[in-house]
């Protein structure tokens, strides 16, 4: 998951994983631009995995290809959603709020 942060040019913060008995694996890798997430079910051959990233330099399609790949997935299922603030006329909003009249106080 480390790796595949990586390849998507993101910057990774944190790294959490937690085995469970007798297997599966959670796991988050926190970015700055977001997070990857993962839950597996080794005893069905499942994973599931989200890749949640905001920014102009970050390829997430790239951290899924690695991961298709890392995993041999044979039957693989991908959904792009958009989420956050989406502009109704397509354009696009800034990565970070540049007006101070937008800016939240403390």
């Amino acid at each position: 998951m480390v790796t595949a942060a990586k390849q998507a040019r993101a910057t990774v913060i944190d790294v959490s994983f937690h085995e469970f008995s007798p297997f599966g694996v959670s796991g988050v890798v926190v970015i700055a631009e977001s997070h990857l997430t993962i839950h597996t079910w080794p005893e069905y051959g499942y994973a599931a995995v989200d890749i949640f990233t905001c920014g102009d330099i970050i390829r997430p399609e790239a951290a899924v290809q690695y991961l298709v790949e890392r995993f041999k997935s044979r039957n693989t299922s991908i959904v792009e959603m958009k989420r956050g603030i989406i502009s109704s006329s397509n354009e696009k909003l800034p990565h970070k709020v540049c007006d101070a009249r937008l800016q939240m106080v403390s």
